[in-house]
């Protein structure tokens, strides 16, 4: 993809570049075109015999396209920031139909000073330029226009008028509130776009598929630096939480989909009497290979509580610390009870919950008081445990589930062990746990990713929504909030519209 951070002085070389992009630019346009000749194939077959595979490879056409277009959308956004102006490239989507007639009118009057800027003379009004656009305030759709009255002076003709109202994509019909909505609705509430264009149609407002994708692509170029400023608060703390789950992503030209990752990396110092906002940072990878936690965390020191997966091993050489989660080590003795109502992991159960009835009693508190209270009641039943949980282990087959169950916890014990020492940390990682729980349940309605960088724009949207969230905070408010100031909002002062600056006094 173009960077267009670094591009080159030379003429030659950025003439090479653009030839380089307009090829890829055709190259998306007929993949688009392919994909929705297949597309119109399928649907043509779904009226003659439904099956639920032709239901999953339609599903599947609707995501590569939807990727597909939102790439265009992102790749127009960062033009346009670049050259700092109202960027249109010659493929427009087209809007026609946008803004049906039959949808409530409001009128935003922009005023003009009450007196000539130039003269202080006396001001007559000449006309108005009214800009319209489609809003979505909760519950309906709203044609807004923008009305701004054109005056001029009695004294020296000096024409005055109130500057146009920032828009998130320029020369656009879509206002901040109905690119939030879209965006919630997509990345919150796990409907695709083609589900959406289907409910809008029914409420009479006929938004194509591929427009609001050009709608989402855009909005992910605008809001990159926020989302770079996120992921610089999570990453400067002196503990976080780190967790992944798999994502079904369509693989190009191979009409099947492969696994790829979201990752989540959760700052949530409240529970150790902390002010500090919480921040949830998402990212995605094609894979779950090792090197890229590691390139996520590679400014990171401090403590990673996490689970006990492999590719962070590389990190605990370094500057970074393990704590480990005794919410997974429970987990394996409550699956070995409930399936065999085994006494031992009865035992283990009735240990592990004395511990977390001790965390009760001191969440909230600070960090030195959870250390103290731990190291008084929590440091002997661990104390007692380890050779009770040794001895045990010895009693079984090594191939027995509980004896699996034993030999995990021992062999991270050290890990598990962490959270006595250090108030700040916490017993289980059950913060990044919450953070991906929502994406878990999405995916029985979203089923995959079109492509890798339509994964790569969840990881980023999820990122401002779960923090949203974190912080008490209406998602699709905050968005559209977001969306309202950011095109002027400046850069170097970027973390203002973080989510718990931007309502501050």
């Amino acid at each position: 993809m173009l960077d267009v951070h670094q591009l080159p002085d030379d003429i030659n070389a950025l003439k090479a570049m653009i030839v380089a992009r307009e090829a890829l630019i055709e190259s998306r346009d007929a993949r688009i075109e392919a994909l929705e000749a297949q597309l119109a194939l399928l649907k043509r077959r779904q009226f003659g015999q439904s099956s639920e595979k032709l239901e999953r490879a339609i599903a599947q056409l609707e995501f590569a396209l939807e990727d597909l277009q939102e790439d265009g959308g992102l790749a127009a956004g960062r033009l346009g920031a670049l050259a700092g102006e109202a960027f249109s490239p010659e493929r427009r989507v087209p809007v026609r139909g946008l803004l049906p007639d039959h949808l409530p009118t409001e009128d935003i009057v922009h005023a003009a000073p009450d007196a000539c800027p130039a003269c202080g003379g006396e001001l007559r009004r000449l006309g108005e330029d009214v800009r319209e656009e489609l809003e979505y305030v909760p519950g309906s759709f709203r044609r807004m226009r923008h009305v701004r009255p054109k005056l001029s002076c009695r004294s020296c003709e000096t024409i005055v008028q109130a500057p146009p109202a920032s828009m998130p994509i320029p020369k656009g019909k879509a206002g901040p509130g109905l690119i939030a909505h879209v965006l919630v609705s997509k990345y919150c509430d796990h409907l695709p776009l083609y589900r959406q264009s289907a409910i809008y149609a029914r409420e009479g407002v006929g938004l194509e598929r591929s427009t609001m994708a050009d709608w989402v692509g855009r909005a992910s170029a605008l809001m990159e630096p926020l989302i770079a400023a996120l992921g610089r608060h999570v990453f400067a703390a002196g503990v976080i939480h780190g967790d992944d789950t798999p994502v079904p992503v369509l693989e190009p030209g191979a009409g099947k989909t492969k696994t790829g990752r979201l990752w989540v990396y959760v700052r949530d110092e409240r529970s150790s009497g902390s002010k500090v906002p919480p921040a949830a940072f998402y990212r995605y990878s094609p894979d779950r290979k090792g090197e890229h936690c590691q390139g996520h965390l590679k400014s990171f020191k401090g403590v990673l509580q996490a689970d006990g997966y492999a590719g962070f091993n590389e990190l605990y050489r370094g500057d970074i610390t393990e704590a480990a989660c005794w919410a997974h080590a429970r987990r394996k003795f409550f699956d070995v009870h409930a399936a065999s109502g085994s006494p031992i992991a009865e035992d283990a159960l009735r240990r592990i919950g004395d511990l977390y009835r001790i965390e009760e009693r001191v969440r909230g508190k600070p960090p030195d008081e959870r250390r103290a209270a731990r190291l008084e009641q929590s440091r002997p039943i661990l104390d007692a445990m380890k050779p009770w949980l040794a001895a045990r282990r010895d009693e079984l087959s090594r191939k027995s589930e509980l004896a699996k169950a034993i030999g995990y916890a021992l062999t991270r014990w050290t890990a598990l062990s962490r959270f006595l020492d250090d108030g700040r940390v916490e017993i289980d990682n059950n913060a990044a746990e919450r953070a991906i729980r929502g994406i878990a349940l999405g995916r029985k309605n979203y089923l995959f990713a079109g492509s890798d960088s339509g994964g790569t724009r969840a990881a980023a949207i999820y990122s401002l929504v779960e923090t949203a969230k974190l912080n008490g905070l209406d998602p699709e408010r905050y968005l559209r909030d977001v969306l309202a100031r950011i095109a002027d909002h400046p850069i170097n002062k970027i973390e203002q519209i973080l989510p718990w600056r931007i309502y501050a006094a």
